[in-house]
């Protein structure tokens, strides 16, 4: 039986490797990134139609958290400088996920924009473990865009 063409076309080595992600802080490239998720959440209102619960979008929830092995402070001093005198610094974050295997060499990059912290790591560690810092953020979805996608 003969394979599919598109079975032969995204075999396994074309599933994204997250090894090759990047992440900018204000264009400032992430160089000990260990994880970065940002999603949007539609939050909703239910809709009663004859018998059914249906819903309607009322907002957009944008959400994320990006976790680093740290190796220098990142200007978290500085953001939290900013907290202690009333300030609410925004950052911007790309991303990138560049894949050698990806079909055709294909990347996808995305923008978000008006980026704020919820938490700041300030200090953390555990004997015999690489520190990880993590920092859960929030943003507007209206400020979050794709410049680049696989298609």
């Amino acid at each position: 039986m003969a394979r599919a063409a598109e079975d032969v076309t995204y075999r396994g080595r074309r599933r994204w490797n997250g090894s090759h992600g990047k992440v900018w802080w204000d264009n400032e490239l992430l160089f000990e990134i260990e994880k970065f998720e940002c999603k949007v959440t539609a939050n909703r209102e239910d809709v009663i139609i004859g018998n059914s619960v249906d819903s309607k979008i009322v907002s957009l929830k944008g959400e994320g958290t990006i976790t680093i092995k740290s190796v220098i402070n990142r200007n978290i001093s500085a953001y939290l400088e900013a907290w202690k005198s009333g300030q609410d610094p925004r950052a911007t974050f790309v991303g990138l996920i560049e894949d050698p295997d990806a079909v055709d060499k294909q990347k996808e990059r995305c923008s978000i924009d008006n980026v704020w912290f919820n938490e700041l790591a300030i200090m953390n560690f555990e004997k015999g473990k690489v520190v990880e810092k993590e920092f859960p953020f929030g943003f507007t979805p209206e400020d979050a865009s794709f410049m680049e996608t696989i298609s």
